[in-house]
């Protein structure tokens, strides 16, 4: 793989540090939700799974707007609250992280829904509280999968584009992701090199982490088949 200049990793390290920023962000909603989706039946059960789903299906820059209207200076929330998250490293964290989490949420959902509930019914019946049986029963069973989930969204922040560039920018060293700086390498005459190799690069941390998604998703189904 070609070699980077001390500015391009910059722009690599900015994306791994987003991109375990929405790992983390992702991950409690993504099993609350996931494990509410599986378990429960409740209503405006298909609203919520239509809200989850919703980034998958409207536009990153739609998205990457909201959050401006929002957390901008003038915002919503931003006014009232001081929070200043647009055009930092957080906000790009935030936007690619509202992109991601229905992918997380899918891939927990089918992880649970593969626990037997029997396992779970037998624990309730013996006195431990659903609180006991989820830390001590759902979650260690379905936590292959959970996992492949996280990775999932880890994945998908990475490629993330429109939502960040809307919200975050473009800020060399400070916003700058892979996908940003392959859009301004294309824009400077004889930038191709450049975004080559930040193209090679992003294909293999992508392709590293779903196989390692896709892998801890085949030993969960393995693991609940058995």
């Amino acid at each position: 793989m070609p070699s980077l200049s001390p500015t391009e990793w910059t722009a690599v390290w900015l994306s791994m540090k987003v991109a375990l920023g929405v790992a983390l962000v992702t991950t409690i909603p993504a099993v609350l939700i996931g494990w509410l989706l599986a378990r429960r039946e409740f209503r405006g059960k298909i609203l919520l799974e239509s809200l989850v789903h919703a980034p998958l299906v409207v536009p990153p820059v739609v998205i990457g707007y909201l959050l401006l209207m929002a957390f901008g200076a003038n915002g919503w929330i931003g006014k009232h609250l001081g929070l200043q998250l647009a055009f930092t490293w957080q906000g790009a964290v935030l936007a690619s992280a509202i992109v991601a989490l229905p992918l997380a949420v899918r891939s927990v959902r089918l992880a649970i829904s593969l626990v037997d509930r029997k396992l779970e019914e037998t624990a309730l019946t013996l006195g431990r509280s659903p609180v006991w049986t989820f830390f001590r029963v759902t979650l260690p069973l379905a936590w292959p999968g959970i996992l492949g989930g996280i990775l999932l969204a880890f994945s998908r922040s990475l490629g993330e584009f429109g939502a960040t560039i809307t919200f975050a920018g473009n800020i060399e060293g400070a916003t700058q992701t892979l996908p940003l700086a392959i859009y301004s390498a294309l824009q400077v005459p004889g930038g191709e090199q450049v975004a080559m190799r930040f193209t090679l690069f992003s294909l293999a941390l992508c392709m590293a982490s779903l196989l390692i998604s896709e892998m801890l998703t085949r030993k969960a189904a393995m693991k609940h088949a058995a």
